[in-house]
């Protein structure tokens, strides 16, 4: 993992598409690898700037709510660990489709917080 970011900002737009568009002509992101639902509704985006990425997807969140997601290697540890210290969860420990885990908890001022065993490369996936 050392060649993977270990805090990786997360950002939902209510529009993801037109994030996406936006994002690469304006600020020169370049797009590793999007998901759409049947509907076509961006679900996941990465984007890459130099050796950083970014996550994205389509949410309906409050201006200037952005998420923050952390790589961890026990995902169960880490939710007993943060429950036990206070956090809200937002949803449970959970496998992936992708053969990952994750969860998601709100912090004492109630930013939200995502938590998983991903770790974004700084090249597009291979599934």
């Amino acid at each position: 993992m050392a060649d993977h970011p270990s805090v990786v900002p997360y950002l939902s737009y209510k529009d993801g598409a037109a994030a996406i568009e936006f994002l690469t002509t304006a600020f020169g992101l370049e797009l590793l690898f999007k998901q759409e639902d049947d509907d076509g509704v961006l679900q996941h985006a990465e984007l890459r700037h130099g050796n950083g990425v970014i996550l994205m997807g389509t949410a309906e969140l409050p201006k200037g709510s952005p998420g923050i997601y952390l790589v961890v290697e026990d995902v169960a540890a880490h939710h007993r660990q943060a429950m036990a210290a206070g956090a809200v969860e937002v949803y449970p420990p959970e496998d992936t489709e992708w053969g990952t885990q994750r969860w998601r908890a709100k912090d004492p001022e109630g930013h939200e917080w995502s938590f998983g065993t991903y770790s974004p490369q700084t090249e597009a996936p291979s599934w």
